[in-house]
């Protein structure tokens, strides 16, 4: 068949089905899938509640369910398919969640074999991951490690200071308030149903080998080589400038993190709307003193329960629910797809946009020298913490409107212009903050520091605004500041031609978004940088003319081959190919074929994860993400060549 007749058929069936899927709000609603660790953490989290209630206890025995299926053969559980081993820290999650949960026990062959893997490697004194650690030592299973006695009175140094609390990543600082209050307290919550787990406990003679019970000092825990020390130090002598009375500091640094705790709850009830950080705040309201029934504590598991999805029969907690995100993405996708701004459905989806516009100041304005809220965020519930990302797919939804009235050009020109505050002195554009890039907080001696607790400019984050910003608000590099842009970018390009992307998989994520945002902006592509991309993507494609990327990749520092091709990167590639090429080449042609027969086929790699969270920690599965990127190549190709493509059969 004529590549063309496939792309259009493609592009038909795909905007019917997403139109078919619309909800009565206007919005799309798809899975998240984070993986087995939220769903572990709400069923500790319901079982230490000891709430007794009858809709609660269904829903820990179907997440029960979820995660037994999720097991490997070899006992354990994987972040993603091609993972070389289990994952010691989530299979330590799913074997404790399974034990609170009361449907499995001890001699569950399940657990059995989990045990088995997990004492093959190490025990829990082999788990690094934070996230890991604190539901243990909150829950009475392990100490609380030593290197998590950062002070609270952290939070009171002054901006000005070499660093200070609000250097921290926005996504850092909700999660680690909770956890300095309860290590604060060196706080622990068991009931009788918490699960014993000293069978996990391995301790090493000196020659390695397991010798039996695990010995409890707190220094065990520790990581090699990680110990407190340096930065702590130098953060402890920050504090002691502070006050000659030691006592009423703590005080003061107290109230302002439990201050700044319950500042950001949002309206449901959740902690700036993520499950995790959510979790922890119910554990540090318990550290506080409040009842297992107290209102914020009720509010907040309210908040998680809707955060619940069954997705192929299995019931997920979705770190937060992507509909923003998705209803902005699938609003613009359907326009590029031929489907008119005017009909009902892209008018019902654009009033919900509008709606979900932030209008007041928050944490990201204190970096800002003239604050005009006017970002989006990435759930419903989020009101505010906006982000780049979400808030350009979301302008790029409605830029229909900024013609059509009043409250169309104001929400245009609110999102714009928060944009444009948002950019980096660097010329980057981060994810939530701008300028949120203190090195010195690597580190830190938390698992992950260099990742999760900063904001730097990213390939991603860049090239995707760049591509907005000259594709839909017609910039050029003749602006100065768009000039800044792309300066950043050629200036981080990896040595291989590629670009690394913090927010999907990998180097093809970064790639696809510096090159669609350098063409935008005017760049050719026989520039060097734009033609050192081009080279890269071709080098990687597949034999069966996709693109695969392992989430490895992110681990490993340079680019990791799946081995197959994925719906979601097939479709990057092809669409950073299609902007710079006048014309369809072979290779653009191969990609088209290999995407449109992906779309139905549904194995592994169709809901591999290509959303990326926390490297070696956290990936992400979006379900929307198997349609939006495939019709949105398919439409720029058929857009862009028309028919040109009949002379390249």
């Amino acid at each position: 068949m004529h590549v063309m007749r496939e792309v259009t058929h493609a592009i038909r069936h795909l905007s019917e089905w997403l139109l078919g899927k619309q909800e009565k709000d206007g919005t799309w609603k798809f899975c998240y899938d984070n993986g087995i660790s939220t769903c572990a953490y709400l069923i500790i989290v319901l079982r230490t509640l000891e709430t007794g209630n009858s809709e609660e206890e269904e829903i820990i025995r179907r997440l029960h369910d979820s995660i037994l299926r999720t097991q490997r053969p070899d006992g354990s559980w994987k972040l993603y398919a091609d993972e070389k081993e289990g994952n010691l820290a989530a299979s330590v999650e799913a074997y404790y969640a399974l034990l609170f949960s009361g449907y499995s026990d001890e001699s569950s062959p399940s657990l059995v074999n989990a045990r088995t893997f997990i004492r093959s490697r190490g025990g829990i004194g082999g788990v690094t991951n934070v996230l890991t650690r604190v539901i243990l030592a909150a829950t009475g299973r392990i100490p609380w490690p030593e290197e998590y006695a950062i002070p609270l009175e952290f939070m009171l140094l002054p901006e000005s200071a070499p660093l200070s609390f609000f250097d921290l990543s926005a996504y850092a600082r909700v999660h680690l308030v909770p956890v300095l209050l309860m290590a604060d307290r060196n706080f622990s919550v068991r009931t009788s149903r918490t699960p014993d787990l000293s069978a996990l406990h391995v301790q090493r003679d000196d020659d390695g080998t397991s010798v039996g019970a695990y010995a409890s000092a707190p220094g065990s825990y520790a990581q090699p080589g990680r110990g407190p020390g340096g930065l702590l130090a130098d953060i402890q002598e920050g504090i002691a400038q502070l006050s000659a009375f030691p006592s009423q500091l703590h005080e003061c640094a107290v109230k302002k993190a439990e201050r700044f705790m319950l500042e950001r709850i949002e309206p449901d009830g959740t902690l700036y709307s993520y499950a995790g950080s959510t979790c922890l705040l119910v554990f540090a309201l318990l550290s506080l003193g409040c009842e297992r029934r107290h209102p914020l504590i009720t509010q907040a598991v309210k908040g998680l329960k809707a955060m619940l999805w069954v997705s192929e029969g299995r019931l997920l907690v979705q770190n937060a629910p992507p509909t923003v995100w998705d209803t902005a993405l699938i609003t613009y996708a359907l326009q590029e797809a031929g489907i008119g701004p005017l009909t009902p459905e892209i008018r019902k989806a654009a009033s919900y946009l509008l709606a979900k516009q932030q209008r007041k100041i928050g944490d990201w304005g204190r970096k800002v020298s003239r604050s005009v809220p006017g970002g989006w965020g990435f759930s419903p519930s989020n009101t505010r913490n906006p982000d780049v990302d979400d808030t350009t797919a979301a302008l790029r939804a409605v830029k229909f409107l900024r013609t059509g009235g009043a409250d169309g050009r104001e929400t245009w020109n609110r999102g714009l212009y928060w944009i444009m505050t948002m950019q980096n002195k660097d010329g980057g554009w981060a994810a939530f903050e701008k300028d949120t890039d203190n090195r010195l907080l690597a580190f830190l001696p938390l698992e992950g520091a260099e990742h999760a607790a900063v904001d730097p400019s990213t390939a991603d984050l860049t090239g995707r605004t760049l591509e907005f910003l000259g594709g839909k608000a017609g910039l050029d590099i003749k602006h100065d500041w768009i000039r800044r842009g792309a300066d950043w970018l050629t200036a981080n390009q990896e040595k291989d031609g590629s670009w690394y992307g913090r927010w999907g998989i990998c180097y093809l994520y970064g790639t696809w978004a510096a090159l669609t945002g350098l063409a935008a902006v005017g760049l050719k592509p026989d520039h060097p940088a734009v033609a050192k991309g081009i080279r890269w993507l071709l080098s990687v494609q597949n034999p069966d003319g996709g693109w695969g990327e392992s989430c490895s990749s992110d681990v490993a520092g340079r680019y990791v081959s799946l081995g197959a091709s994925t719906p979601s990167q097939t479709a990057w590639a092809l669409d950073a190919l299609i902007a710079v090429h006048s014309r369809p080449t072979e290779a653009i042609d191969r990609g088209v074929r290999r995407l449109a027969a992906t779309l139905g086929e549904r194995d592994w790699t169709s809901v591999y994860p290509t959303g990326a969270g926390l490297p070696g920690s956290f990936y992400n599965t979006y379900e929307s993400y198997r349609y939006i990127w495939p019709l949105l190549a398919l439409s720029h190709y058929r857009n862009k060549y028309g028919e040109v493509s009949a002379k390249f059969e």
